[in-house]
């Protein structure tokens, strides 16, 4: 099992951008998925990014060509870079993974994440 933890979050102003880390503690046994959620109070969680350990990604179609997700396997760092940011990515972020799981089982979300970290709140201003 991983612990995450996420960081970056904060408020900017439409158009700018956030870079958001999510540091791993622990380890993985097999191939995994890792991937970044969103969630704003009211609403259901949403999937933005995904990336498995092969390197292959998927993003939700709103965050498609503004959001960037990558691995730092060496800082055991998963990171979101999030540009042209848009009031409507205002939310909770949460990093996510799951052993196990790569391909495109992970592209759809792994039937449902076993780690979370906390979350990280993105506010984005007008």
């Amino acid at each position: 099992r991983v612990r995450l933890v996420e960081s970056g979050g904060g408020s900017v102003r439409s158009g700018e951008s956030l870079r958001l880390s999510c540091q791993i503690s622990g380890s993985f046994y097999s191939s995994y998925c890792m991937g970044w959620y969103r969630q704003v109070p009211g609403k259901e969680r949403e999937g933005v990014a995904v990336m498995d350990s092969d390197g292959s990604t998927n993003y939700t179609d709103s965050v498609k060509g503004r959001f960037i997700i990558s691995q730092d396997k060496g800082k055991k760092q998963l990171v979101l870079l999030m540009g042209s940011l848009k009031s409507e990515d205002t939310a909770t972020y949460y990093c996510a993974a799951n052993d196990y799981c790569s391909g495109p089982l992970c592209h759809a979300g792994c039937g449902g994440m076993d780690n979370w970290g906390e979350g990280t709140l993105v506010t984005i201003s007008s």
